[in-house]
């Protein structure tokens, strides 16, 4: 689960990270009044979407005098931001943070992200505040600093003090910099996230440490402990047809393919995208129903991905271990009965009650094309959704 800017921010407040005076606005109108509520003369009129890089797409923007904030958030409020984050399509502007401007004197870069090879929390820091961090990795590899965390002590003040020093805080400020990346690891660790970034993180005219963005994400595994992070959600920059599936408890991830997957299992749902790939064909989506699906659950998730108007086929494909063959192949029915399918299946079953499955679907008169390999179905699915069926 992904959070805005300004939410974020919140999170490191609690947490006593220093970030600039902010107000999360949803009109151009409380724009205006909230850079009269900040006062001073410069504002930073930001664009809040769940994506990277959204000043070099325009959603950023410096303005000098209350015309200009009105300017600028008439500009930003509703456009279709894109980023590298983004794809082509972009993202809908509907929040603006409003805030306070800052004297920067140094750009830096910081972030708490889990490594799953030492299996500690880590530490990242860069002298190269303000870019993207791939691009420095790339680039600039050994501008990239970084400590793998003892879960049992935490971020130690000479750890903190020694990764600051070799991203060029100046010595006035290394103590400020200790409590900024001290209250970052605090604020990931306490609220179970997967990400937590600062980018960029500055140093201003007067030495002090300022969390200048804030990007967070979740795992969401862990959000049943955190309601106050769940509240947080923001329904507008999530993919409608995943929001749809997550209340019927469905992993599905979106494509850009024609071919409709829909699989029991993660490791199952990603080996079926791969075959499909393989004899050339393009998954529409990533669907795993899960051990204990049911026939009404399996019908939502037909549902799901027939709202996809560049669907041409659908492969279902089901290892019946927990899940039981006969109870997806009357979920299939169903599901091909209630929406009134219009373009091909093919069904491949292996396990616990195949042959009923199998049986099941023969008998129900619906065109179904049947397979027994992994890959028969891929190579039955993507001449179906070639129209060579």
């Amino acid at each position: 689960m992904k959070i805005h800017e300004y939410q974020g921010k919140e999170i490191l407040r609690q947490f006593g990270v220093t970030v600039p005076r902010g107000i999360p606005c949803m009109s151009v109108e409380e724009a205006v009044k909230a850079a009269e509520t900040l006062g001073g003369k410069v504002w930073v009129v930001k664009a809040q979407i769940h994506a990277g890089g959204r000043g070099k797409g325009g959603g950023v923007k410096v303005a000098k005098s209350l015309e200009q904030v009105k300017e600028y958030a008439d500009q930003i409020m509703g456009m279709q931001l894109v980023t590298h984050q983004t794809g082509e399509a972009g993202q809908k502007v509907r929040r603006l943070l409003i805030e306070e401007g800052a004297d920067i004197k140094q750009e830096l870069y910081v972030s708490m992200v889990t490594d799953r090879v030492s299996q500690r929390v880590v530490l990242m820091a860069s002298s190269e505040g303000g870019m993207d961090i791939e691009e420095v990795a790339h680039s600039n590899p050994e501008k990239i600093h970084t400590i793998a965390i003892d879960p049992s002590v935490g971020l130690t003040a000479a750890e903190a003090d020694d990764i600051s020093t070799k991203i060029g805080v100046p010595a006035a400020s290394i103590a400020d910099a200790r409590t900024q990346l001290m209250g970052l690891y605090k604020a990931y660790w306490d609220t179970d996230a997967s990400l937590a970034e600062i980018n960029p993180l500055i140093v201003d005219g007067a030495g002090r440490v300022i969390a200048l963005d804030a990007k967070f994400n979740f795992d969401s595994n862990a959000l049943y402990r955190h309601p106050e992070i769940v509240a947080f959600r923001d329904l507008d920059e999530e993919d409608p047809a995943e929001v749809e599936a997550s209340k019927f408890d469905l992993a599905y991830i979106s494509l850009d393919g024609n071919i409709g997957c829909l699989v029991n299992g993660a490791g199952l749902a990603m080996a079926t995208m791969d075959t499909i790939k393989l004899f050339g064909g393009e998954p529409a989506n990533f669907l795993d129903v899960g051990g204990g699906a049911t026939a009404e659950k399996v019908t939502e998730a037909f549902k799901i991905m027939l709202k996809n108007p560049g669907l041409k086929a659908i492969l279902v494909n089901i290892f019946g271990g927990i899940m039981r063959c006969d109870v997806i192949a009357e979920g299939v029915i169903t599901a091909s009965k209630a929406v009134s399918l219009q373009v091909p299946l093919v069904v491949r079953m292996k396990g616990t009650n195949e042959e009923i499955g199998k049986k099941m679907l023969a008998d129900s008169g619906l065109p179904i094309i049947a397979a027994d390999t992994m890959e028969d179905a891929a190579k039955a699915v993507v001449a179906a959704a070639a129209g060579k069926a």
